[in-house]
């Protein structure tokens, strides 16, 4: 199975799709959300995303205590103050996405609702992303996928049975072409929670290709995910953590993401076609194995006995397998010891 995000082949026989979640990692500067694009580009990433959303789009300006975060990074925000610090202001877009052009680098987004879409489909993005929070909203599952363009889809925090029914809408309104991301919604996400397992529970579910929105730090989730299946990996990244942001302590620092790019990589390409058949890069070590040599001097008619015979380094004599076979027989030959065993040098009855 294979679907085409922007000019690149992601599925089977292509190697893991990377995507540089950037986030609200800007700071609130577009110079610095530049910056990180560049930096994406540089460090190997296939595409960059943002998210689309004011925090007039997300949310309402209340001090309920439900409307406040307790515990975790954003301990204490409310959410309106989270947003409105977090979010890339609609006026960039146009100029992230034609700078990303520039990298050539692939941009994308997340929009979190109607008019982000609006917005993401007059610059031409290639593909949407629906983020974990969002899977639910099928109104806005919807409207992306009349789009017609390809879909990432987050699973994070949903059940099999909301799973389904957003890939149920995504499919009847859209071009079908979907990506399944396995997701812990856990900033970070402690690596004994990453379940990655699910993956290809996933993708023997719902018959789609599965890739992961990977939350753990370091790189070891992102490379098991690829022996499991996993054929696009989204993280977050940031230019140094030390910066601050609103999602650094959970984001990759530019070595971070080469390390990420090669090592999933890397991850693919061990993984080969899954052939039992000799690889022929081993054909230069198959005269090292063991094989039978004559290793004293035998005369014709003598008897092959474990003296004048042995299993020995290099390989260019009959099998060791054969050994009990050739013991007892008869020399056909005079043969001087140092000799590899071949069929001829034996009588046969």
């Amino acid at each position: 199975m294979q679907i085409t995000l922007d000019d690149k082949t992601v599925g089977e026989g292509a190697s893991p799709y990377v995507i540089a979640e950037l986030s609200g990692n800007h700071n609130g500067s577009i110079e610095r959300a530049k910056a990180i694009i560049t930096s994406a580009a540089e460090n190997g990433a296939d595409a960059v995303k943002l998210q689309t959303y004011t925090a007039a789009t997300m949310t309402i300006r209340s001090e309920r205590p439900e409307f406040r975060i307790e515990g975790g990074l954003w301990d204490g925000y409310t959410l309106w103050d989270l947003y409105e610090w977090a979010h890339t202001p609609f006026e960039w877009h146009a100029e992230l996405f034609a700078h990303a052009r520039a990298c050539g680098i692939t941009c994308i987004s997340t929009p979190f609702d109607e008019s982000a879409v609006e917005l993401l489909e007059g610059l031409n993005a290639p593909y949407y992303k629906v983020a974990s929070f969002e899977l639910t909203d099928l109104p806005l599952v919807r409207r992306i996928a009349q789009t017609g363009k390809p879909m990432i889809m987050s699973t994070g925090m949903a059940d099999t049975g909301e799973i389904a029914r957003s890939l149920e809408t995504a499919r009847e309104h859209g071009s079908g072409e979907i990506v399944l991301l396995h997701c812990i919604s856990g900033y970070p996400t402690p690596i004994a929670e990453a379940n990655l397992k699910a993956i290809p529970a996933l993708a023997e579910k719902f018959g789609t290709l599965v890739g992961l929105s990977d939350h753990t730090m370091g790189n070891v989730a992102a490379t098991i995910s690829v022996g499991l299946g996993a054929c696009l990996i989204e993280k977050h990244f940031t230019l140094a953590r030390a910066d601050g942001g609103p999602d650094a302590d959970f984001s990759m620092e530019p070595g971070d993401l080469a390390a990420l790019t090669r090592d999933v990589r890397d991850a693919w390409s061990a993984l080969g076609t899954g052939s039992l058949e000799r690889s022929s890069f081993e054909d230069a070590n198959r005269q090292f194995r063991r094989s039978i040599y004559v290793v004293a001097n035998v005369a014709r008619g003598e008897t092959f006995t474990s003296e004048n015979l042995r299993r020995i380094r290099p390989g260019l004599g009959l099998s060791p397998e054969r050994f009990d076979e050739v013991l007892g027989k008869t020399a056909a030959t005079d043969i001087v010891a140092g000799t590899p065993l071949e069929e001829g040098h034996f009588e046969r009855k």
